[in-house]
């Protein structure tokens, strides 16, 4: 019967692919666990950005070219998303609630709204 046994083992392997890799198995005594982080400073230096041209974005330059999507409609109330809009104002709005508070504001204060966002227009 320790003959079976012995062949049994010598048939199936030490680790079953389905099975989930043990720490003591994964990481021996005396090796490091988890991820090393590199700092921005070792970054450059492993990169050699010297040799890159100078107009390429990297992480020292941060001048790039602009986006090609375009910006989000910000509400100019709350600051969340905003889908609509209220031709009446110009305002952007996130949802009923602003937009009740929206028509409910003086002209003044939806001037004060509009020059934040640099979309002021000037009412007579």
């Amino acid at each position: 019967m320790e003959r079976e046994v012995i062949e049994a083992e010598l048939v199936l392997p030490a680790h079953m692919k389905f099975k989930k890799i043990q720490m003591y198995d994964k990481y021996p005594k005396g090796q490091a666990r988890g991820r090393h982080w590199k700092h921005l400073k070792q970054i450059i230096q492993a990169e050699n950005y010297e040799n890159f041209p100078p107009d390429l974005p990297t992480y020292v330059n941060i001048e790039s070219p602009p986006s090609m999507h375009p910006c989000k409609k910000i509400c100019d109330v709350t600051g969340f998303e905003a889908p609509y809009f209220d031709p009446r104002t110009k305002l952007r709005y996130a949802n009923t609630e602003v937009f009740k508070i929206i028509r409910s504001l003086p002209s003044d204060y939806v001037q004060r709204y509009l020059a934040l966002r640099n979309a002021a227009v000037v009412l007579k």
